[in-house]
């Protein structure tokens, strides 16, 4: 047992002594056993991970499936356990979590920048049913931030940019402060590292000055808190350096100029006890003209509460106060995370929840948690075809700046900064925006693309004879929610007219780029441009375009990509087949081709290994030059490729590339008398192998025969014959053979 696994415990334990920590036990053990020789950059074993990330969930003081679902967060992405060896052993909760952790694997995308946009949306969508799937995903990015300088720099620029972009801000719309400012400062260490140390020379130079100062202040507070028999708990906060840095950078201010670097938070008991400790406050030192905000009164979006105020000390330093609850205070610190608590015993009285330290708790509830601009966010952005438009309308709507603004009944609503009355509108109801005929601000008339403020007051003017948005409102509005409910009007009453306005952007596009139609729209490539969108059409994917589900350029450069490599590909390969040999070898480059493959007289093939057959390196392999999607590879005996193969002259000579690293799928399929154990025999002797498994599908025969098929990933045939000559070894087991499509 590790000393991190009994930190975790203890940790468990200062909140929830009911915890099943037999249950811990074996789901450490179980992940342990999973991640057996596997290692963290750090050097350390893969284990600490989890364990590191699941402390983290327990110091927010989430519930046991949450924790032990962070402790598995990894198994399936980077073990041979699967989904159904998670449910099967821990229950469908727990691995319906695991699975909206795990990223997507093995779909072919054309960047590493659109696996990314899937594996968030991915993420997102899981989130949408189960919060705690964030929660996991925030514990686990903080882990990988704290370890960010063992990765290589491009790396750590990446995952900076990533962290800042997406995790941070997400962290602070779920209200988890203590994991978002942690995130933002790491990040800025890598992405702005000169920045980072200024700040923090600026700070050290001027610590112990403003330490004394905040010190005496506190005293002060306190001792006139007390005689007014308020029990306050006074601490100090240092603004933490991102947010320095960002106002420092946007704002053009000088650290001296960014008056809430140091604060004091104070926090009581009672809301009536905020203001007379503002009061008190107030009395004691000059306030700031315009530098109190109420977030008792008016909450921000994220559930955060607190009473603000920027005062000036006796020695002319200004500092900030923040003035809340307790119940407050663990909101503000742990956010969304603070409502989800474990299951209190149904027995336990408000009295003993309290003589045990804490308030009751309870399991939480639709109600509890708030989510609705959650499951909104996903409902408006369920028409976006494409993951990366979809990952750009989400850092609008969920990470720009808020504007709040009120209806005339005085209703509040918050749209990210830049709003317009139109976002308003449809902020409201579809209606109201696709009826949209003027609008008052403060009443006044304004036009549609007047920029909303803090604290307008605005009326939408409406009109029967309006009977639809306009196209030109998609140029003005900025919340990602009226963009797709106009996309969503337009895309239900005018498909007709989608469809040929997106012909003419698709066609607008084309010439921008270069091509024509008929280079790009070869019905093959349109083929697998459908597939890749789910369109049932070209007329769907016009459509889309015309209502602004999927942008024009993502269209036509999805075609260019596969038009490129199959120019390239057949000019090489025409040349080849006519004997030319101006091209150097392949097996003369430094790099291993990607495939594994060396097409003689070829540098830069396009290869497919045909599934037919799945050959392996030791196989003895033909290849054969199709007419639009490179070489085709096949095993020499492949009865498929000798019978396909239409024109003898378009063969060509491939080899394996000896010194291949890059592993390939094979299938092999078992024969045995049915037993108990024998899937886990057959998988723990895979596992003992250190052979990845792929995939397992199994069922009995006639005659009580058992049929297993596998797919491994294997280096080479003489690794595959090696595995099939110890699978005989095992009992019950008739014939291994090598799998034929």
């Amino acid at each position: 047992m590790s000393e991190e696994y009994d930190r975790l415990v203890e940790t468990i334990k200062k909140y929830n002594q009911k915890f099943d920590f037999d249950l811990l036990f074996s789901t450490y053990t179980f992940a342990k056993s999973a991640h057996e020789g596997q290692t963290r950059v750090t050097g350390e074993p893969y284990i600490i991970h989890p364990l590191l990330v699941s402390r983290t969930l327990a110091e927010l003081e989430l519930d046991g499936v949450c924790i032990i679902a962070g402790l598995l967060h990894d198994v399936v992405e980077d073990t041979p356990v699967t989904l159904e060896d998670i449910e099967g052993k821990f229950g469908k909760e727990i691995a319906e979590i695991v699975d909206g952790v795990t990223k997507l694997a093995r779909i072919p995308y054309t960047t590493k920048e659109e696996q990314q946009a899937e594996n968030i949306r991915k993420m997102f969508l899981a989130m949408s049913k189960d919060i705690r799937v964030i929660l996991i995903k925030l514990a686990d990015r903080l882990h990988n931030m704290r370890t960010l300088a063992y990765m290589p720099h491009e790396h750590q620029i990446e995952k900076a940019k990533e962290t800042l972009e997406i995790f941070a801000p997400l962290a602070n719309r779920l209200g988890i402060f203590r994991l978002q400012s942690e995130l933002e400062d790491l990040s800025l260490m890598y992405l702005e590292p000169e920045g980072y140390k200024r700040i923090m020379e600026e700070l050290s130079a001027k610590w112990d000055e403003r330490e004394a100062s905040i010190n005496e202040i506190s005293t002060n507070i306190k001792h006139k808190l007390d005689d007014l028999g308020i029990n306050a708990h006074i601490e100090d906060r240092l603004k933490h350096l991102y947010s320095i840095h960002k106002k420092m950078k946007y704002q053009g201010k000088p650290l001296d100029e960014i008056y809430d670097i140091f604060a004091l938070r104070i926090i009581v008991n009672l809301v009536s006890e905020c203001y007379t400790v503002l009061g008190q406050a107030h009395e004691e030192y000059k306030p700031i003209p315009g530098r109190f905000k109420d977030y008792i009164a008016m909450p921000k979006p994220n559930m955060y509460q607190s009473l603000h105020t920027t005062l000036i000390g006796d020695n002319g330093i200004p500092f900030e106060v923040q003035i809340r609850t307790w119940e407050m205070h663990r909101v503000a610190e742990a956010g969304i995370a603070a409502h989800w608590r474990y299951k209190a015993d149904s027995s336990q009285t408000d009295a003993e929840a309290s003589k045990a330290g804490r308030e009751k708790v309870y399991s939480l509830s639709e109600n509890d948690i708030k989510l609705a601009w959650l499951r909104q966010l996903m409902e408006w952005q369920k028409d976006l075809r494409d993951a990366g438009d979809f990952v750009d309308s989400l850092k609008m709507d969920l990470f720009s700046d808020k504007v709040f603004v009120f209806s005339p009944r005085g209703d509040v609503f918050d749209l990210p900064n830049g709003s317009t009355p139109i976002d308003f509108a449809y902020n409201i109801h579809s209606e109201i925006g696709n009826k949209m005929s003027g609008a008052r601000v403060n009443g006044k008339i304004v036009p549609l693309g007047y920029l909303l403020e803090n604290g307008d007051i605005v009326e939408v003017i409406t009109s029967s004879s309006i009977h639809g948005p306009s196209r030109d409102w998609l140029k003005i509005v900025k919340s990602g929610q009226a963009r797709t409910k106009i996309n969503q009007w337009f895309k239900k009453e005018k498909r007709d007219e989608n469809i040929v306005r997106g012909k003419e952007l698709v066609e607008r596009e084309l010439k921008k780029q270069g091509y024509s139609y008929p280079q790009l729209f070869k019905p093959e490539w349109v083929e697998l441009l459908l597939k890749r969108y789910n369109f049932q059409s070209i007329e769907d994917a016009y459509s889309a375009v015309g209502y602004g589900g999927l942008s024009a350029s993502r269209i036509v450069s999805r075609l260019a990509d596969e038009y490129r490599k199959v120019n390239k590909i057949d000019q090489m390969l025409n040349a080849a087949l006519d004997g030319k040999d101006a091209l150097k070898p392949a097996a003369k480059k430094e790099n291993a081709p990607e495939s594994g493959v060396i097409v003689k007289g070829i540098e830069n093939c396009l290869v497919r290994l045909s599934k037919c057959c799945n050959p392996l390196p030791g196989d003895q392999i033909i290849g054969y030059v199709t007419r639009s999607r490179g070489v085709s590879v096949h095993r020499s005996d492949c009865v498929n490729a000798v019978d396909s193969i239409e024109d003898p002259d378009r063969l060509i000579q491939v080899s394996w590339y000896v010194d291949h690293k890059v592993s390939y799928l094979a299938d092999i399929s078992i024969v045995a008398g049915d037993r108990g154990r024998l899937l886990m025999d057959i998988t723990g002797l895979i596992a003992k192998a250190d052979i990845s498994l792929h995939g397992i599908n199994a069922r009995i025969a006639k005659n009580d025969f058992a049929i297993v098929n596998l797919t491994l990933e294997i280096n080479n045939t003489d690794q595959l014959d090696n595995i099939i000559r110890k699978l005989m070894n095992v009992k019950g087991i008739i014939n291994v053979s090598r799998a034929k499509q």
